[in-house]
């Protein structure tokens, strides 16, 4: 008699009967599946990372001051006389007097400039980062201590004041003989939360939203991303809540109050959108031989001849030597050999390529090194073949 055939199960009783582990990565196994036949998933990203307020920034301050308390690694003053006179003006106004004739040999005192940048919306009392460099001939900071010093603005007027204790992620040792080693950088540290804010910066918020529109600055100009974020806004805010000026500013309607406007900027920077593609470059770094293809990057059929060119060159050295009884001298000349060969060179086909992949292939096929290659590309750019932007850096 013959075998019956097996009954068939549907997809999901066949699936429960399945133990449990299988099931999942059967079921993950379709997931994937499916989302591979759906084709890449777009790139949405967030108007905060795609755009600022116009007006909220941060500002630079800059000071001067004196770093003490280092061990013999300070400036020497025979070279740097300022810093003398810094800590004499210094010590004039803490009530010690130092008489005009004595010029004080100072090794443990340092002269440094300080940078630091206040934040947007930077309130008397915070605190903020600083950075303190030597500029003069001191030798390290670590281990110092920077007295109290004033941060001014680009206007003139102190936003901050800035004291304490310097973080030196570099080292720096020297012995007797003069030779000397040095890791990573020692006359330059940082002081976490080193300045505090003294006077407080201009309201960036009110004068952003002054005749109530707020102006978003695209931080990569492209008409696309400005049409589309116009488009998002609209959605969410009513229709003609915003306009495009150019490629990299878009304005929209802001409430007046300045309550209500911190929550409508809060609901702006998270919305989300799809930004145009970036335009279709080759960047190459010629110093490092680094080259960067962006995907939008396309290359037309063209025949490259790619070789090397090998120099040997060759010393010698041949004697003469005179024979025996002849009075004469024995002599040396030196003999150089030069040999050029070009054996590995070629002619290739470029193949055409409109994806970066196909590109990537074509390269590896060629066998280019990063200094070839970057020949090869601008040769390509000037017969037609390059379809992007060539950018040497």
């Amino acid at each position: 008699m013959p075998a019956l055939p097996a009954p068939v199960v549907p997809f999901p009783a066949a699936a429960a009967a399945l133990p449990a582990a299988l099931a999942r990565r059967l079921a993950l196994g379709l997931a994937l599946g499916a989302a591979l036949l759906a084709g890449p998933v777009a790139a949405v990203e967030r108007i905060k990372d795609l755009a600022q307020v116009e007006g909220v920034r941060g500002n630079p301050l800059v000071g001067y001051g004196l770093v003490v308390g280092l061990d013999g690694t300070g400036d020497r003053t025979s070279q740097s006389p300022f810093t003398t006179q810094s800590l004499k003006n210094l010590l004039d106004e803490l009530g010690v007097t130092v008489p005009p004739n004595v010029n004080p040999q100072l090794k443990n005192v340092a002269a440094v400039a300080i940078h630091a940048e206040l934040p947007p919306f930077a309130r008397p009392g915070q605190t903020i980062d600083v950075t303190v460099s030597s500029i003069s001939n001191a030798v390290s900071l670590r281990g110092g201590a920077l007295l109290m010093a004033p941060l001014k603005g680009a206007d003139g007027q102190v936003y901050a004041i800035a004291q304490g204790n310097l973080v030196v992620g570099g080292f720096g040792a020297a012995g007797a003989d003069g030779s000397k080693v040095s890791v990573n950088v020692p006359s330059s540290g940082r002081i976490p939360n080193g300045a505090i804010v003294e006077r407080a910066l201009p309201d960036a918020l009110a004068q952003a939203g002054q005749g109530g529109r707020i102006t978003l600055s695209l931080r990569r100009p492209d008409f696309t991303t400005a049409t589309r974020m116009v488009e998002a806004l609209n959605r969410a805010f009513g229709e003609d809540a915003a306009t495009a000026l150019d490629a990299g500013t878009v304005q929209v309607q802001a409430p007046l109050d300045p309550g209500a406007r911190v929550a409508f900027l809060a609901r702006v920077e998270n919305l989300t959108l799809e930004p145009g593609e970036a335009l279709a470059k080759v960047v190459v770094n010629a110093r490092t031989g680094t080259v960067v293809i962006g995907r939008n990057v396309q290359v037309l059929p063209a025949a490259v001849a790619h070789g090397s060119l090998t120099v040997t060159i060759t010393e010698a050295v041949n004697v003469s030597q005179p024979a025996p009884f002849s009075q004469g001298q024995t002599v040396v000349a030196p003999e150089s050999t030069v040999e050029a060969s070009a054996d590995g060179s070629r002619m290739f086909l470029f193949k055409g390529g409109t994806s970066l992949d196909q590109i990537v292939r074509a390269v590896n096929e060629v066998g280019a090194a990063p200094g070839d290659l970057i020949a090869i590309l601008e040769a390509l750019k000037q017969v037609g073949a390059l379809r992007a932007e060539l950018e040497i850096i």
